[in-house]
């Protein structure tokens, strides 16, 4: 006999989960006594939606699911920011959410809400669970769908006293992984619809990425002389310095590859969704896109829901990858000027624009990219702080960047947390003033489990992205935009961490090298001159002068 709480830490065990994360409640307390002997690191955190986002960055690093646990009312409602960003960037998770007695529903008891309604429409499956045999049902089923199709989290209610009743049921085995292979006369099929284009573009995109995918874009895109792009803040899927990668077409897109976004007359498109942000804002007009169109994704569902494919296969972008990278057909590559021209328009693109202050961003980022330890992975929440990052820095390796789709703010701090625990090495949160503080509060998280993040806070007193879009609107009239911040250094050793200020460009470097060698949490708080407001214009270029 055990109670519902050893029975799901046994399941998770069995699912081969090895650490968890949580904020505490009253109302899955079984659950906290099962996870105690299980052998699986549960990462006590400070508020549920860094929760949330520490899980979200655990799945993508890992490709399997990340768990998380909170409790009911408050717990599961700050957790849905998370929930949304793994919904939006297709990440593997389940979650647990603790709930009220099943005696006492639809009595607006004590934190009550009906999950079902309340998580509907935001993940890939909401349950609850009454009866306690039922968990290995109920966790088995969670962790197949998490992960089947276009993978999300799913949500698991937990009555509390579910939980902790005690019965005797069997243990279900691990979900075992379905084998994927793409035939070849599918991949044949893909070759002839793209040997028929004159300026191909490869996208890749989507969730699961791994370092065989790396490789296999690279063979496939070198042997076909083929310009490879990426979706946004897929960055580090290949090797940014590669001859065939030509940028990623994010937020902001960089105008050489929009350009080339509209003129191309075929899209492979590897895994990603191919939404507003990846077309451009939908500037390849989904009605009338004047182009051939040739969709590869592992949810049927997603074909056709706003770019009608001429070629549409049900595979993930990693699965076709592999086979298109070794199919013996005849390779065709009389594209290298139309790829050239496209990667000399993003090497141009590199090149650094001067913007105003004793701290410049382009200059951070450049440092930052030759003093970066070698396995440290980089994590950002959202902001125009990231364009210096989106356009400066070369992603080098898969499994490097975590970043949100959703444009989550404050997701790069508990990201860059997960990251350091996953790998045992120093993670970089790349940050904005208002983005930082919105979850810097897991600055007590990483310093409780030992997580080394070292934050560099692009500090210039304002939501700078929301300040941009008003200054282009309602020039010089400010309203809700401008921060009143904390000493962000003398914060970072409040928490028991390293904190410096840098007001000079000089300064950084050798601050930054202390960040490292501190071994621990850091905050580097890079002060910046307001004028700075994007990559290319000042604020008072956008006010007009």
């Amino acid at each position: 006999m055990r109670h519902g709480g050893q029975i799901l830490a046994d399941q998770l065990a069995i699912q081969g989960v090895r650490r968890v994360f949580s904020v505490p409640g009253e109302s899955f307390l079984a659950a906290l006594d099962g996870l105690y002997e299980s052998g699986i690191d549960n990462v006590v955190c400070r508020q549920e939606g860094g929760a949330a986002m520490m899980a979200e960055a655990h799945g993508k690093l890992t490709n399997t699911p990340g768990v998380l646990f909170v409790t009911r009312g408050p717990g599961a409602t700050n957790a849905s920011s998370g929930l949304h960003v793994a919904m939006h960037d297709s990440t593997p998770m389940v979650v647990f959410v603790g709930q009220i007695e099943r005696g006492h529903r639809d009595r607006a008891a004590f934190q009550e809400v009906d999950y079902r309604q309340m998580f509907g429409g935001l993940v890939k499956w909401v349950a609850e669970v009454d009866a306690t045999e039922r968990l290995p049902e109920y966790i088995s089923r969670a962790f197949h769908v998490a992960m089947s199709g276009r993978p999300g989290p799913v949500v698991l209610s937990l009555p509390e006293d579910m939980l902790s009743a005690r019965v005797e049921v069997a243990d279900i085995p691990a979900r075992a992984p379905a084998p994927a292979r793409v035939a070849p006369e599918t991949a044949a099929q893909v070759l002839d619809r793209l040997n028929a284009a004159e300026k191909p573009l490869v996208v890749a995109g989507g969730p699961l990425w791994t370092e065989a995918a790396s490789r296999d874009l690279t063979t496939f895109a070198e042997a076909r002389g083929l310009p490879a792009a990426v979706s946004f803040r897929r960055q580090d899927y290949m090797d940014n310095r590669h001859p065939n990668y030509v940028g990623d077409l994010s937020v902001g897109m960089r105008p050489g590859l929009k350009a080339a976004l509209a003129e191309a007359d075929t899209l492979l498109i590897l895994g990603s969704r191919f939404g507003d942000i990846a077309s451009g804002g939908y500037a390849v007009d989904p009605a009338a896109p004047g182009k051939t169109i040739i969709h590869v994704h592992s949810d049927p569902d997603e074909m056709g829901r706003v770019f009608r494919p001429d070629l549409a296969v049900t595979a993930s972008g990693t699965d076709m990858l592999a086979a298109l990278a070794r199919t013996d057909a005849e390779k065709r590559n009389d594209w290298a000027d139309w790829t050239a021209r496209v990667r000399a328009d993003y090497e141009h693109w590199l090149e650094p624009v001067e913007t105003p202050g004793a701290v410049k961003l382009e200059r951070v980022v450049a440092a930052l990219s030759e003093a970066i330890p070698e396995r440290s992975i980089v994590a950002n929440g959202a902001g125009n702080y990231n364009m210096w990052l989106h356009r400066y820095f070369q992603f080098k390796r898969p499994k490097s960047y975590l970043g949100a789709t959703s444009g989550s703010m404050g997701y790069g701090f508990p990201a860059a947390i997960a990251a350091a625990l996953e790998t045992g090495e120093p993670a970089i949160c790349w940050a904005g003033d208002g983005c930082f503080q919105m979850t810097l509060n897991e600055m007590s998280t990483a310093v409780q489990h030992g997580a080394q993040v070292i934050v560099l806070v692009a500090n210039n007193g304002r939501y700078g992205t929301i300040r941009m879009h008003q200054e282009r609107a309602y020039p010089s009239r400010v309203s809700g935009t401008d921060l009143a911040n904390p000493d962000f250094a003398a914060l970072a050793r409040a928490y028991g961490g390293h904190g410096e200020t840098v007001r000079r460009q000089a300064e950084f470097a050798p601050a930054f090298a202390r960040a490292v060698e501190s071994g621990g949490l850091a905050v580097i708080d890079l002060i910046l001159d307001p004028e700075a407001l994007t990559t290319t214009q000042t604020l008072r270029d956008i006010r007009g002068g």
